[in-house]
Protein backbone atom coordinates (compact mmCIF):
# COMPACT_ATOMS: atom_id res chain seq x y z
CA UNK A 1 0.00 0.00 0.00
CA UNK A 2 2.33 2.31 1.00
CA UNK A 3 4.08 1.89 -2.52
CA UNK A 4 1.14 2.52 -4.65
CA UNK A 5 0.47 5.98 -2.39
CA UNK A 6 4.24 6.45 -3.07
CA UNK A 7 3.98 5.69 -6.86
CA UNK A 8 1.05 7.90 -7.27
CA UNK A 9 2.69 10.88 -5.18
CA UNK A 10 5.81 10.56 -6.91
CA UNK A 11 3.75 11.23 -10.33
CA UNK A 12 1.88 14.12 -9.17
CA UNK A 13 4.50 15.99 -8.18
CA UNK A 14 6.85 15.05 -11.53
CA UNK A 15 3.52 15.92 -13.62
CA UNK A 16 3.06 12.68 -14.85
CA UNK A 17 4.18 9.91 -16.25
CA UNK A 18 6.71 9.79 -19.18
CA UNK A 19 7.77 6.56 -20.94
CA UNK A 20 9.11 6.56 -23.91
CA UNK A 21 9.00 10.32 -24.53
CA UNK A 22 11.07 13.13 -23.00
CA UNK A 23 9.15 15.07 -20.35
CA UNK A 24 7.37 18.53 -21.98
CA UNK A 25 9.08 21.93 -21.62
CA UNK A 26 7.46 25.01 -20.60
CA UNK A 27 6.95 27.36 -23.69
CA UNK A 28 9.26 30.31 -23.51
CA UNK A 29 9.08 33.52 -26.14
CA UNK A 30 13.34 33.35 -26.83
CA UNK A 31 13.40 30.04 -27.33
CA UNK A 32 10.15 29.91 -29.40
CA UNK A 33 12.18 32.41 -31.67
CA UNK A 34 15.48 30.61 -31.83
CA UNK A 35 13.81 28.04 -33.58
CA UNK A 36 11.94 29.88 -36.06
CA UNK A 37 15.52 31.54 -37.01
CA UNK A 38 17.12 27.76 -36.84
CA UNK A 39 14.88 26.04 -39.72
CA UNK A 40 15.27 22.59 -37.96
CA UNK A 41 11.97 20.68 -38.70
CA UNK A 42 12.33 18.62 -35.55
CA UNK A 43 13.03 21.66 -33.81
CA UNK A 44 9.80 23.17 -35.01
CA UNK A 45 7.52 20.16 -34.08
CA UNK A 46 9.62 19.84 -30.61
CA UNK A 47 8.56 23.60 -30.14
CA UNK A 48 4.68 23.04 -31.93
CA UNK A 49 4.36 20.44 -29.23
CA UNK A 50 5.86 23.21 -26.37
CA UNK A 51 2.85 25.28 -27.34
CA UNK A 52 0.68 23.14 -25.64
CA UNK A 53 2.13 24.97 -22.24
CA UNK A 54 1.55 28.43 -23.62
CA UNK A 55 -1.35 30.85 -22.60
CA UNK A 56 -4.48 29.66 -24.93
CA UNK A 57 -5.09 33.08 -26.54
CA UNK A 58 -1.82 32.94 -27.64
CA UNK A 59 -1.21 28.97 -29.54
CA UNK A 60 -2.74 29.42 -33.04
CA UNK A 61 -0.55 32.65 -33.74
CA UNK A 62 2.62 30.99 -32.56
CA UNK A 63 1.45 27.81 -33.88
CA UNK A 64 0.63 28.71 -37.33
CA UNK A 65 3.78 31.18 -37.73
CA UNK A 66 6.13 27.78 -36.87
CA UNK A 67 3.93 25.42 -39.53
CA UNK A 68 4.08 28.12 -42.00
CA UNK A 69 8.25 28.12 -41.35
CA UNK A 70 8.43 24.50 -41.77
CA UNK A 71 6.30 24.68 -44.87
CA UNK A 72 9.33 26.00 -46.38
CA UNK A 73 11.59 23.37 -45.17
CA UNK A 74 9.51 20.70 -46.35
CA UNK A 75 10.30 18.89 -49.73
CA UNK A 76 7.00 17.66 -51.31
CA UNK A 77 5.14 20.56 -52.80
CA UNK A 78 2.08 18.81 -51.29
CA UNK A 79 3.10 18.89 -47.90
CA UNK A 80 4.56 22.63 -48.28
CA UNK A 81 1.19 23.40 -49.20
CA UNK A 82 -0.45 21.89 -46.80
CA UNK A 83 1.34 22.65 -43.87
CA UNK A 84 1.67 26.54 -45.37
CA UNK A 85 -2.78 26.75 -45.16
CA UNK A 86 -2.81 25.67 -42.04
CA UNK A 87 -0.68 27.81 -40.65
CA UNK A 88 -1.99 30.64 -42.80
CA UNK A 89 -5.85 29.99 -41.33
CA UNK A 90 -4.37 29.73 -37.42
CA UNK A 91 -2.09 33.04 -37.56
CA UNK A 92 -5.46 34.82 -39.27
CA UNK A 93 -7.73 33.67 -36.89
CA UNK A 94 -5.31 34.23 -34.07
CA UNK A 95 -5.04 38.14 -35.78
CA UNK A 96 -8.79 38.13 -35.94
CA UNK A 97 -9.07 37.47 -31.93
CA UNK A 98 -6.62 40.04 -31.19
CA UNK A 99 -5.88 42.70 -33.77
CA UNK A 100 -3.90 44.60 -31.36
CA UNK A 101 -1.57 42.05 -30.67
CA UNK A 102 1.80 43.38 -32.24
CA UNK A 103 3.91 40.11 -31.99
CA UNK A 104 1.50 38.40 -34.02
CA UNK A 105 1.52 41.42 -36.50
CA UNK A 106 5.52 40.98 -36.09
CA UNK A 107 5.16 37.02 -37.24
CA UNK A 108 3.06 37.96 -40.25
CA UNK A 109 5.34 39.97 -41.36
CA UNK A 110 8.57 37.53 -41.28
CA UNK A 111 6.41 34.85 -42.65
CA UNK A 112 5.06 37.67 -45.98
CA UNK A 113 8.09 38.78 -46.28
CA UNK A 114 9.83 35.16 -47.40
CA UNK A 115 6.63 34.00 -49.13
CA UNK A 116 6.78 32.95 -52.40
CA UNK A 117 4.44 35.11 -54.27
CA UNK A 118 2.64 31.87 -55.85
CA UNK A 119 0.69 31.76 -52.27
CA UNK A 120 -0.05 35.43 -52.32
CA UNK A 121 0.85 35.93 -49.42
CA UNK A 122 2.30 39.59 -49.01
CA UNK A 123 -0.54 42.38 -48.81
CA UNK A 124 -0.14 43.24 -45.27
CA UNK A 125 3.18 43.98 -45.11
CA UNK A 126 3.20 47.55 -45.06
CA UNK A 127 0.33 47.29 -42.34
CA UNK A 128 2.30 44.80 -39.93
CA UNK A 129 5.49 47.01 -40.00
CA UNK A 130 4.66 50.15 -39.60
CA UNK A 131 2.34 48.20 -36.53
CA UNK A 132 5.23 46.61 -35.46
CA UNK A 133 7.24 50.04 -35.16
CA UNK A 134 4.50 52.05 -33.46
CA UNK A 135 4.34 49.33 -30.70
CA UNK A 136 8.40 47.80 -30.67
CA UNK A 137 8.63 49.44 -27.09
CA UNK A 138 5.50 47.92 -25.61
CA UNK A 139 7.08 44.58 -26.04
CA UNK A 140 8.45 42.16 -23.68
CA UNK A 141 12.66 42.24 -24.13
CA UNK A 142 12.72 38.60 -25.57
CA UNK A 143 10.21 39.95 -28.34
CA UNK A 144 11.96 43.01 -28.77
CA UNK A 145 15.39 40.91 -29.10
CA UNK A 146 13.83 39.00 -31.92
CA UNK A 147 12.98 41.89 -33.62
CA UNK A 148 15.79 43.58 -33.42
CA UNK A 149 17.79 40.14 -34.50
CA UNK A 150 15.31 39.80 -37.46
CA UNK A 151 16.05 43.29 -38.76
CA UNK A 152 19.54 42.46 -39.22
CA UNK A 153 18.24 40.27 -42.54
CA UNK A 154 15.10 41.96 -43.51
CA UNK A 155 14.53 43.76 -46.59
CA UNK A 156 11.40 45.41 -44.82
CA UNK A 157 12.29 46.02 -40.92
CA UNK A 158 15.45 48.43 -40.44
CA UNK A 159 16.82 48.75 -36.46
CA UNK A 160 16.34 52.62 -37.56
CA UNK A 161 12.86 52.53 -37.76
CA UNK A 162 12.34 51.11 -34.42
Amino acid sequence: MRKIIFVIALTVLTGGIAIGRPLQQKFEKAAFYAVMKSGDIAAIDNEIQNLSTAPEKDRDGYTGALLMKKADLLRKNKDKLKSFKEGRIKLETALIAEPDNTEFHFLRLTIEEHAPRIVKYRSDIEKDKAFVIKNFKNLSPAVQHAILDYCSNSKVLHKEDL
